[in-house]
């Protein structure tokens, strides 16, 4: 890609939120959304307010932010190892996959958000219940990306490994596994930027710490430029941690793109 192809493909982006935080601004100082609404216009606050809280509120939201972080990486950690790992099991045994990729896609319509309560009741309001909502979100992603990508492997290949009296063992790891990482990084990016919305709702579920407790907790006070400070430092999180993964796919599994 040109120079100019990447200024426009940072500058357009960009461009897009300047105006939506332009016309959100303009609407929250004149009103507009309050009477659309019919709400207080202290409830709606304008892009300056929100700036003004992440500056004020900076040590509480820096503090509740790493307490919501390390459940992130750690929940996505676990759902990498224990989907990629999944992934090859139902791969190298049809009897497997026929047993269990039906159950895997029926969990998929068990609400998270109704699990949650039961998962603190279990293990109480540590970081485990968090660690497991975030894997049970990121795990579907991550395992059906790399369970296609092992099976897209080059038929005539694998011929070619076995016409070589290549074993089981050096097909998956010289072709199969090589195949499916861009697959897996797909996924990993889909997994990691929902991993947020799963760390919010264990928080929400019960928690003493983190931006879903903040977030909780402003919405009672009626904190509404807090409250909208946690969702920007939350994005921020998600977007910062996919660009991580999208940059380690360029270096890793470069051949995927």
């Amino acid at each position: 890609m040109s120079a100019a192809g990447r200024l426009r493909r940072v500058l357009l982006p960009l461009a897009v939120v300047a105006a939506a935080i332009g016309a959100w601004q303009l609407a929250a100082e004149w009103k507009l959304l309050a009477d659309a609404l019919s709400i207080e216009p202290f409830l709606i606050p304008a892009p300056s307010d929100i700036a003004s809280a992440l500056w004020n509120d900076r040590d509480l939201l820096a503090e509740d932010g790493w307490v919501t972080l390390r459940e992130v990486v750690l929940g996505f950690a676990l759902s990498l190892v224990a989907g990629l790992s999944f992934a090859a099991v139902l791969h190298l045994s049809e009897t497997m996959r026929r047993a269990f990729y039906p159950l895997l896609v029926a969990s998929q319509t068990v609400p998270i958000i109704v699990v949650a309560p039961i998962l603190v009741v279990w293990f109480g309001f540590g970081i485990t219940p968090k660690l497991v909502i975030i894997a049970l979100i990121c795990f579907f992603p991550i395992t059906v990306n790399a369970l296609d990508g092992l099976r897209a492997v080059d038929p005539d290949l694998i011929k070619l490994m076995r016409t070589l009296d290549a074993s089981r063992l050096r097909i998956f790891l010289g072709a199969e596994a090589p195949s499916a990482l861009p697959y897996a990084f797909s996924g990993a990016k889909i997994a990691v930027a929902v991993a947020v919305i799963g760390a919010v709702f264990g928080e929400w579920a019960g928690s003493e710490a983190g931006l879903g407790h903040l977030m909780l907790q402003a919405s009672a006070q009626l904190e509404t430029a807090r409250l909208f400070a946690a969702v920007v430092v939350l994005s921020v999180f998600a977007v910062s941690l996919f660009a991580l993964l999208s940059l380690l796919e360029r270096r890793v599994a470069w051949w995927g793109r």
